[in-house]
């Protein structure tokens, strides 16, 4: 199990940028792939990216593509979510997870994390 705390929310105007971070400690980061997803109200938790234990592979929910870039430090034990060009429809709280790595992930589900960060608020004005 590792331990994940999140930080970097806030508020910003619609076209500004945010960079999240998710720090791990308790175990070293580089033994698992990590996502982000997110949640607004009246929503169901969403997949936002993720990216493979070495940093060679990511993936992107349309909704985001071209917008965020996820990325990673192992060597600082973070992962990072870099967000641009934010629209309205992107406020939500966002959570980075970590999980184990396997033939069969697709990193895309909730279900293949096993560790969760607190979350962070990040809302975004018209």
């Amino acid at each position: 199990q590792v331990q994940l705390v999140e930080s970097g929310g806030g508020l910003v105007q619609a076209g500004g940028s945010l960079r999240l971070s998710c720090a791990a400690s308790g175990r070293t980061f580089r033994n698992y792939f990590a996502g982000w997803f997110r949640q607004a109200p009246v929503k169901e938790r969403e997949f936002i990216a993720a990216i493979s234990w070495g940093g060679g592979y990511t993936v992107y929910a349309d909704s985001v593509k071209g917008r965020f870039t996820i990325s990673r430090d192992n060597a600082k034990n973070t992962v990072y979510l870099q967000m641009n060009s934010l629209k309205p429809e992107d406020t939500a709280v966002y959570y980075c997870a970590a999980g184990t790595p396997g033939y069969k992930v697709t990193m895309t589900s909730p279900n293949e994390y096993h560790s969760w960060a607190q979350g962070t608020q990040v809302t975004v004005s018209s």
